[in-house]
């Protein structure tokens, strides 16, 4: 009893340590925010995550959409959030790498207004047209294009967005003129799609699967390096011979840039733990994503890494914000 009491008490000043750096986290619901509407491809991802995030921490977990400003109106509100652990974004490329570097004015610093807390998942962006388009390949899409330069136009969900990107660098590898179109999000730029107000759409793969395999949209190609498992009926972009129009998205979570660490840490090992649970491995890899984990310093580094790399593509091809 002695020596119990004797390392209770040593403890004690650690413990009393941890206890203030995570305020007794979590004390409240927490808000994951989406910077897309509802059937986006982070949308699908945190509404993954939330019902076993809430089992571990025990607290109910809310999915707050946030769409506008291609991911910008909801990474900027987590970033102005209190940095306690009750504010995490469901965030990747595009809001993160992407926006910061076509948005000079941007309202936030990707590195240094986020805590990294682990990467999520990878996976490409999906080429989907409308079933009446007169096209069944990438090559066919280039040929039409050519045909009728400025006539074409492709959805996504957003200016800056990863797909837009993914839009605009194909338009510069294959020659061709597509006018872009940008939504609020992903579910509406599909909507538009299905209902044949535009006719091509470039997406995450999560929200086309269904769509696709019910007929209601095609699936051209993808941006990743091997076809998906979930729809290998589709092409890459490289076999289609257009390998410079290659892109892999990565998705993952963040807090407040000035989240304690032990907070940071304690998201971080609940994530890699539910992120390895059979169950939502096999959610993602039928949503058409890979699952991948990390630690938060390698999230971080990908993040710096992945500002600077966009920052010179942009530049490079002089992609604007009209």
């Amino acid at each position: 009893m002695r020596v119990s009491v004797a390392l209770l008490c040593l403890a004690g000043p650690f413990l009393s340590t941890v206890a203030a750096a995570q305020g007794g986290f979590p004390s409240k619901p927490i808000r994951f925010v989406v910077g897309y509407g509802p059937g986006s491809t982070l949308d699908i991802m945190a509404r993954t995550l939330g019902p076993h995030l809430h089992t571990a921490l025990g607290q109910p977990v809310i999915v707050d959409n946030r769409p506008g400003g291609g991911g910008r109106v909801g990474t900027d509100a987590v970033a102005k959030a209190a940095p306690d652990g009750h504010t995490l974004a469901m965030t990747a490329l595009g809001p993160l790498a992407v926006n910061p570097n076509l948005y000079p004015n941007s309202p936030f610093d990707p590195v240094k207004d986020f805590a990294a807390v682990t990467l999520i998942a990878t996976g490409p962006v999906a080429v989907v047209v409308h079933p009446a388009l007169p096209v069944k390949s990438v090559k066919d899409l280039v040929a039409l294009a050519k045909s009728k330069p400025g006539a074409l136009n492709f959805g996504s969900p957003g200016i800056g967005t990863s797909t837009h990107l993914a839009g605009e660098l194909f338009k510069i590898v294959a020659g061709i003129d597509l006018v872009h179109v940008p939504y609020k999000g992903n579910a509406e730029a599909l909507n538009e799609l299905v209902g044949g107000q535009v006719p091509i759409v470039f997406s995450g793969v999560p929200p086309v699967v269904s769509l696709a395999q019910a007929g209601r949209v095609r699936i051209l190609a993808t941006t990743g390096k091997t076809r998906l498992a979930a729809f290998p009926q589709a092409e890459t972009m490289s076999e289609a011979g257009y390998p410079g129009a290659a892109l892999l998205i990565w998705y993952g979570v963040a807090v407040p840039g000035a989240t304690p660490k032990a907070i940071v840490a304690r998201l971080h090992d609940e994530l890699v733990r539910i992120m390895a649970l059979p169950e939502v491995r096999d959610r993602f890899v039928k949503l058409g994503v890979d699952p991948e984990t990390s630690s938060s310093a390698e999230f971080a580094k990908l993040i710096r890494d992945e500002v600077a790399r966009w920052g010179k593509v942009i530049k490079t091809a002089n992609i604007r914000v009209n």
